[in-house]
């Protein structure tokens, strides 16, 4: 969590005077003022204070727009895992107030170098392994066909209608038919664990200890096994050579397997359901990246469009099944960006 801003006068924030009133009652001494710190694409707004003498983050997800229960269950279920998900240290779910534990502002967006890449993944990997071998999957949401055609279905409504005014014709449409059924039928086909479904570098905190700090995972799902490490390997805000994503990626493979997970998956297999698992996030972050601009009014993911799917183009070129998908996006889409 990077500082925005550095104001501190929310005096006038009714909402952050029913926060401190809540810290008040439940005996805790607010030392400093609510210090705003960056948040994600939602509602939710996250503030730094200080609480007798600690620093912390207050989560205030406003009711009906926000629904903090999922975060306290997830929070649960990736604690009891051995991830370093924040502890609460107070909840008021009714009205949307979390105090949490202060994981620190330096995210790995913010190290990643090509000097520091094999240590951060590697701890960042070690938890995935942690999140898919010991977090249950009873109780969540499943990533259905439902939804994983209505992530994707933001790329035409969202980035290409609304963002660029492209309407795809006839053969660029079933392009885009053939494709989704495609990512569809891939993700499916894959085991089923817990997917953190925003597991990059925004939000994996560097920590001298017990690295790293997981957060924005209150969207878990139960889902495809190459979901969460596609998130981490092509990432949106960052991107690294092929080979050295595909020695990671099998790196991974292996090391899930002599854990028991995943055995009887060849890396063929495995890299092929990767490729195609980062199309389907590519496309829907794409289209939540103009969505966030139009509806939301931050402009601020545009810029990271064209790196966003460029990974879809990359995929054409070794994948036959996505090549008339990538070549629409090489030639008509990114040219208009």
């Amino acid at each position: 969590m990077d500082s925005r801003s550095p104001q501190n006068d929310f005096d006038n924030d009714l909402r952050l005077a029913q926060a401190r009133a809540w810290l008040q009652a439940a005996g805790l001494e607010v030392d400093s003022g609510f210090r705003d710190i960056a948040g994600d694409a939602s509602f939710r707004r996250y503030f730094r204070l200080r609480i007798n003498g600690q620093s912390t983050v207050l989560m205030d997800a406003p009711p009906p727009a926000e629904d903090t229960r999922p975060f306290v269950d997830v929070t649960g279920r990736l604690r009891a895992a051995g991830l370093h998900a924040p502890q609460i240290l107070e909840a008021d779910v009714e009205s949307g107030f979390l105090l949490l534990e202060d994981l620190g502002s330096v995210d790995y967006l913010g190290v990643l170098t090509p000097e520091t890449a094999d240590e951060l993944y590697a701890d960042a990997m070690g938890a995935l392994l942690r999140l898919q071998t010991g977090t249950p999957v009873a109780g969540l949401p499943a990533y259905d066909e439902a939804l994983l055609r209505r992530e994707m279905q933001l790329f035409p409504d969202w980035l290409l209608r609304r963002h660029l005014s492209l309407e795809a014709d006839t053969r660029q449409r079933e392009a885009l038919d053939v494709a989704f059924d495609r990512l569809v039928a891939n993700a499916l086909a894959q085991p089923v664990v817990c997917v953190h479904r925003d597991f990059h570098s925004r939000n994996l905190m560097r920590l001298g200890a017990d690295n790293p700090g997981v957060i924005d995972f209150q969207d878990a799902v139960a889902g495809p096994v190459t979901y969460d490490l596609v998130s981490l390997l092509r990432d949106c805000y960052v991107r690294w050579p092929l080979a050295r994503v595909e020695a990671w990626a099998t790196g991974y493979l292996g090391a899930a397997q002599s854990a028991g997970h995943l055995l009887g998956i060849d890396e063929q297999r495995f890299l092929e359901w990767f490729d195609l698992m980062g199309v389907q996030r590519h496309l829907k972050a794409a289209g939540i990246f103009a969505r966030l601009n139009h509806r939301d009014g931050k402009p601020g993911y545009l810029a990271d469009i064209p790196r966003t799917l460029g990974y879809i183009v990359e995929v054409g070129e070794r994948r036959p099944a996505m090549r008339a998908l990538s070549v629409f996006i090489e030639h008509e889409v990114l040219p208009r960006l």
